[in-house]
């Protein structure tokens, strides 16, 4: 009883800062009050006596659950309207100045363009540039690495910045590269392969992929072309996570995403996906 009430009191000291993430990610008070409860509920049943740092668990345990709200909602969604208007922080129960401190925090309009990121490009955007979390915290959450968190946040900032929508010139010249990638690769054309490859692309196959018969981390556009030469025969062009990648997906069945990282027309990395729980979670569209 006495370490319940003790992890009760560490969670409302945090109760805060999860409310305040939740509603970022999710832009309803009903909806994350709602994941700062699940979060509790979970704290509740786990054992989190080797927890150093019971904040940042939490931190990571709400992301989850609001990122599963968000892809759960984003699958309901049978037609493309317009994003839902954000709720206001309102309600008999609620406490006027913190809601209305929060409200004037986030403010609307940001909220409106934070719902029109993928749900990975928010949880990422929200974690790092809101709350200012390291982008290696925040891959385990999303199931990817650093380095493709970092590109999601990126995106996301872009969209809610602003920026000129040049997006689709400079998502049509990836998809070129990525084609031209699995054109050489299918056809056995090493040096194709090398023409699209950055002498330092290195390839990140997950343990999924490694058991299942990838080896290791591969280096050097060489090696990489000699990996992949032949290899490419049933990969198809995908929008994976809103970014030009491919997957592999015999009678109908995802085995395997490839995530590209394209830089000054070279495709520098390539990220491996087997496992299945990622596969889950990853936002894919065939090209």
């Amino acid at each position: 009883m006495d370490e319940t009430k003790f992890l009760a009191r560490q969670f409302e000291t945090n109760r805060p800062h999860l409310r305040a993430i939740a509603y970022r990610m999710l832009g309803s008070l009903s909806e994350a009050e709602d994941a700062v409860q699940e979060s509790w509920l979970k704290l509740s049943r786990a054992d989190v006596e080797g927890v150093a740092n019971l904040g940042g668990w939490l931190t990571t345990v709400v992301a989850r659950v609001c990122l599963d709200h968000l892809r759960r909602r984003r699958s309901r969604r049978e037609e493309p309207l317009e994003p839902d208007e954000p709720e206001l922080p309102a309600g008999p129960e609620a406490d006027p100045e913190h809601e209305a401190a929060m409200a004037d925090a986030v403010g609307l309009a940001l909220l409106v363009v934070l719902q029109t990121l993928a749900p990975a490009e928010r949880v990422a955007f929200v974690l790092h540039d809101m709350f200012d979390l390291p982008f290696d915290e925040i891959a385990p959450i999303l199931g990817r690495t650093p380095a493709t968190t970092r590109q999601l946040a990126s995106r996301a900032r872009r969209r809610v910045q602003g920026a000129p929508r040049t997006p689709d010139v400079d998502l049509a010249r990836r998809r070129q590269i990525v084609d031209a990638f699995l054109a050489a690769s299918r056809g056995g054309r090493f040096e194709d392969l090398l023409a699209v490859l950055d002498p330092g692309i290195v390839v990140r196959p997950d343990a999924a992929a490694v058991r299942a018969g990838a080896p290791g981390e591969i280096r050097g556009a060489d090696a990489v072309a000699r990996f992949f030469l032949g290899r490419a025969t049933g990969a198809r062009p995908a929008l994976v996570d809103g970014a030009v990648g491919a997957v592999v997906a015999p009678q109908g069945r995802l085995f395997l995403a490839l995530g590209f990282t394209i830089e000054d027309g070279w495709i520098t990395a390539i990220e491996a996906i087997a496992d299945p729980e990622r596969l889950r979670r990853l936002d894919l569209a065939i090209l």
